[in-house]
């Protein structure tokens, strides 16, 4: 059996004008997750890695901390949806970064709002009424990660590491699972930063062994645990 190593990027810059880069906390925890891989698979025999800035910098801090070269094959299949699209469509003055900081404030409670806000945008974009209005639809992003999932399970790589984002993951986790779209936001939702979620390609075909396994964020490394 061959197995396929899903590894969500570190903290990103969430907040902040570029958010697709790691904040400082991002970077300890790839450095973490790198020294509790070597451990567990200290010579992966493929690494791919999806084309964001926050994928690209996981990789390099987990593989340097595995003593391996940061060297990979880049992989778009691999990318995260696009999160601003999604914002602006389900709020379209919220094209201006300005404007939506302004308007969020006003309520006394961005965070709150922010996650209110983009929880109208998610579920806008999986109830495909609108599908002509994106860049990429809600069927296209699962057709375009479950595409890159069978390219690997089709590899002579006996154990595959893939540097991507939370909503690849659980896009995976949800077609392997067969669960309805609306379940897809629930295990979006809980994937923590750094977090393994591994695939064990057998002879009957892809199969879930871990989800979201982040033990290596426990004891005295537990104050880097986060989810955004």
């Amino acid at each position: 059996m061959a197995a396929i190593y899903l590894i969500r990027h570190g903290q990103a810059s969430w907040g902040k004008r570029d958010y697709d880069a790691l904040s400082d906390q991002g970077i300890v925890q790839a450095q973490v997750l790198g020294e509790a891989l070597a451990k567990r698979i200290p010579a992966p025999d493929l690494i791919i890695c999806g084309s964001m800035r926050r994928h690209r910098q996981t990789a390099e801090h987990a593989l340097t901390a595995m003593g391996l070269p940061a060297n990979w094959e880049e992989d778009k299949s691999w990318d995260e949806y696009d999160h601003q699209e999604l914002i602006v469509r389900q709020k379209p003055i919220y094209k201006s970064r300005t404007l939506m900081l302004a308007d969020l404030a006003r309520t006394l409670r961005p965070k709150e709002a922010f996650q209110e806000m983009f929880e109208k945008a998610l579920h806008r974009w999986v109830a495909q009424q609108h599908d002509s209005e994106y860049e990429e639809s809600w069927p296209a992003f699962i057709q375009r990660v479950m595409g890159g999932l069978e390219v690997l399970s089709q590899t002579n790589a006996k154990n595959t590491f893939v540097f991507t984002s939370g909503g690849a993951i659980s896009a995976v986790v949800k077609s392997l699972w067969s669960t309805p779209d609306s379940e897809w936001m629930q295990l979006n939702r809980v994937i923590a930063n750094a977090s393994v979620t591994k695939i064990v390609v057998g002879r009957r075909g892809l199969h879930l062994s871990t989800f979201n396994e982040h033990s290596h964020f426990e004891g005295e490394h537990s104050d880097l645990l986060s989810y955004r």
